[in-house]
């Protein structure tokens, strides 16, 4: 496929995900323009952002040309190892074999997946996900984030009510979601709904 026909796939795909708006809408690990095609696509987009493995994704990469189609995935992943990850949501309505669209990331040195609905919605990881993100604006000042760290390296983990005593500068609700999201510290996010027993642990550096 031609540059320009990409380019033009490209643009009708961005164009057609921009005037629609979905929850939440903070992100922290997006690197560019934050469209998505649908909410379910926003909900992978939401558990990439708590993906620990996850360095940063992209919104509607460049268009995949396969058997004369453009395909443009949801998304595009970078894990911490440098491995590239083409995704879509489940959702997704197909027009190109999977296996085809696996194959061209292949050439691409890379891997592409079709996700199933069960690995978004199964579990309480999307709820706590979307949780945390409406904070994903707040930056935690470093008084309060030492005073927290230093609690959890004397206690070795602190439930979430005893945590939030640590804020001073910052909202507690905020400052703790932010510090979650920014990899600082860490809690189970896919056994229960967050509350205030729930333990968090520093993530060693």
């Amino acid at each position: 496929m031609g540059i320009a026909k990409q380019a033009a796939t490209l643009r009708a795909a961005r164009n057609s995900a921009s005037i629609r708006a979905f929850h939440p809408a903070g992100t922290v690990k997006c690197d560019g323009v934050r469209l998505f095609r649908s909410q379910s696509a926003r909900d992978v987009g939401c558990l990439l952002d708590v993906n620990p493995s996850v360095a940063s994704w992209r919104c509607m990469p460049m268009p995949f040309g396969v058997a004369g189609i453009a395909h443009v995935p949801d998304f595009q992943v970078f894990d911490e190892d440098g491995a590239i990850l083409y995704l879509d949501a489940p959702d997704r309505a197909m027009s190109v074999d999977t296996t085809l669209l696996a194959a061209e990331a292949e050439r691409l040195n890379a891997r592409y997946r079709l996700l199933e609905r069960g690995e978004i919605y199964d579990g309480f990881r999307l709820r706590n996900a979307k949780d945390l993100l409406r904070y994903a604006g707040t930056v935690t000042p470093l008084s309060d984030r030492l005073r927290l760290l230093t609690a959890l390296d004397e206690h070795g983990s602190l439930p979430l009510a005893e945590c939030l005593k640590a804020f001073q500068e910052t909202r507690p609700v905020p400052g703790i979601a932010s510090l979650i999201l920014h990899g600082y510290v860490e809690v189970d996010l896919d056994d229960v709904p967050l509350g205030p027993e729930t333990a968090v642990r520093r993530i060693s550096r």
